[in-house]
């Protein structure tokens, strides 16, 4: 059987792990984590999340990850750290999820509150 097409399928997540490997357990949690951004916008094309790992003195882990959400019009992009995974993850969705909703707002806003042109003159009476 053959994978449906991406336009059936939707937009993608790309998820790449720098400096280690992400387990599968890993991709499953993230896919469904970044999966709810998509409720926002129907026109998100691709969601990019990279996790970078930098292992500090000892035996402690730091780690980085950052997410670009490819958009009609500028990208959005954000990066969170920290020392667990799971929780740098939690806390970057968190930060896209708010610049989606500020997004989608000032949308509406302009649509409902659309501003009047400015005139200089007086405009006659009909009579």
């Amino acid at each position: 059987m053959k994978p449906a097409p991406e336009a059936v399928t939707g937009p993608k997540i790309i998820l790449q792990g720098i400096h280690f490997t992400l387990t599968d357990a890993m991709q499953e949690i993230m896919r469904e984590k970044f999966s709810v951004l998509l409720r926002h916008n129907d026109y998100i094309v691709r969601i990019n999340v990279r996790v970078h790992q930098d292992q500090t003195m000892g035996t402690e882990h730091h780690y980085t990850a950052t997410a670009q959400i490819e958009i009609g019009g500028p990208d959005l992009v954000a990066s969170a750290e920290g020392k667990d995974a799971y929780d740098v993850i939690d806390v970057l969705v968190e930060k896209l999820d708010r610049q989606l909703k500020t997004r989608q707002g000032r949308r509406k806003d302009k649509r409902n509150h659309p501003e009047s042109p400015e005139i200089d003159a007086a405009l006659p009476k009909i009579t």
